[in-house]
């Protein structure tokens, strides 16, 4: 997927800067004469080449929301496994463009965090980690990822956020990121998040405090009213994304990402 889908496009849009020049040392045997710094080879009276190296080499974060909301799912799939196909694909993409990669995973406290590296090892390391990697809380908060992001990565990165988006406790946070950093939002949901069935009475947990309710679904106005809730969730968190200049793809269980994805990268490639 990585290597016919999104490599020429993650390469057309993530990529470094060229070439910017280092320093001057002095011509050793094998070294191109093309290099050579005439200027300062007629100074010294010996022969100096120039040194230059990438400009920008591209550090990529993957901020992944592992909260219990994120088990959960109606369709082919759990949230948290989209959320993990995603995730591997576009840390997959990143090593083809030699570019480090580095996670943090996160509930309400951040479970875990892998620096930023390159090679195949490490890339392995993270899809195990992806796959087999157990959350010691269920809650979520963004808010506190986006923080450990700002304050652990010094050099201006291309982050890529993946939740559900289950929680308010962002706003701030995520402008000061998207200030600092190149950040992407991906959100992962479920057609049963917005709509509930004509299904009778059913007994409803909340993934992520354990809350118990029963709930009549054969209501019409218990039905309009869950669909109004989730309506105007969804939109105050598309609101705020979009005033924080965040790139965003939304993503159900029920479809395929590629699509979107590619959609996003492709209005991102407008503008770069």
């Amino acid at each position: 997927m990585s290597r016919q889908v999104f490599s020429g496009q993650y390469h057309s849009v993530f990529k470094g800067r060229g070439m910017a020049f280092s320093e001057v040392r002095e011509y050793q045997y094998g070294d191109d004469v093309r290099a050579i710094d005439w200027n300062v080879t007629a100074r010294f009276n010996k022969p100096y080449i120039k040194i230059f190296e990438e400009e920008r080499e591209l550090t990529v974060m993957l901020l992944i929301d592992i909260s219990g909301s994120n088990n959960f799912g109606t369709k082919a799939s759990f949230k948290l496994d989209v959320i993990t196909e995603i995730a591997a694909v576009l840390a997959f993409s990143a090593i083809q463009n030699n570019d480090k990669v580095g996670v943090i995973f996160f509930s309400d406290k951040i479970e875990k965090f892998i620096p930023p590296k390159k090679g195949s090892s490490h890339i392995l390391r993270i899809i195990r980690e992806l796959v087999d990697f157990k959350a010691d809380n269920t809650g979520t908060n963004i808010g506190e990822a986006l923080k450990y992001l700002t304050n652990a990565i010094k050099k201006r990165c291309t982050a890529f956020l993946i939740s559900d988006f289950m929680c308010d406790n962002y706003s701030d946070a995520l402008k000061i990121a998207s200030n600092k950093h190149d950040l992407m939002a991906i959100r992962v949901s479920d057609e049963r998040e917005s709509s509930l069935p004509n299904v009778g009475m059913v007994q409803l947990k909340d993934a992520e405090t354990g809350e118990i309710i029963w709930v009549d679904t054969s209501s019409k106005e218990v039905r309009n009213h869950f669909a109004k809730k989730s309506k105007y969730f969804v939109r105050k968190m598309q609101d705020t994304v979009k005033k924080s200049g965040v790139d965003f793809a939304e993503i159900s269980t029920g479809e395929d990402y590629v699509i979107p994805l590619m959609k996003m990268f492709k209005k991102r490639e407008g503008r770069y």
